[in-house]
């Protein structure tokens, strides 16, 4: 079984959480016709803004890197308020997606509300695929946010029975 853990994330992981928010985007690159310096341009323009927004509208975030087998593997950022557990972002490398490693972050952030009593809430684009995973683990559609964006909640008095046995593996530094 792979281990997958949580480290805070640093300064020095700006690089890696680039990387990681590009892998993101990558099919929509391939839609345009730019050079590699503009994509890579307009990617961190992106990022840095989505970096900006993060920071000025959810100032108690935790910023945490996922790790496979100690090696870095995608990036979680999330805020606890009084009222919720939100996922601002879950993001994975490609080349370790489709691994169990999202699911198993999700299934320990679902322990975490149950323990708290409070809704674990993430926000998806409408065409993103892992909203399947979602779906499964128990998390309904709540409302549109945005033209691109749709709220899934998942909550613990609700969702109870509808998520399996969760033995899970994430190890985190708390």
């Amino acid at each position: 079984m792979n281990t997958i853990s949580l480290r805070p994330a640093c300064p020095e992981d700006k690089l890696f959480y680039f990387r990681v928010y590009a892998s993101t985007r990558t099919e929509e690159m391939s839609l345009v016709n730019w050079t590699a310096e503009q994509k890579d341009s307009f990617l961190w323009m992106q990022f840095n803004a989505q970096t900006e927004h993060y920071r000025l509208n959810y100032p108690t975030a935790k910023y945490q890197v996922i790790l496979r087998e100690g090696i870095p593997a995608g990036r979680l950022i999330t805020e606890r308020t009084k009222d919720q557990l939100l996922i601002m972002d879950i993001s994975i490398l490609p080349e370790y997606r489709n691994g169990g490693i999202g699911t198993a972050i999700i299934e320990d952030l679902i322990d975490e509300a149950v323990r708290s009593s409070m809704p674990l809430v993430l926000r998806v684009e409408y065409f993103n695929p892992v909203i399947r995973l979602y779906t499964r683990l128990g998390f309904e559609k709540t409302r549109e946010v945005n033209s691109v964006y749709q709220e899934m909640v998942w909550k613990p008095v609700v969702n109870r029975n509808k998520r399996a046995d969760v033995s899970t593996f994430v190890q985190t530094e708390r």
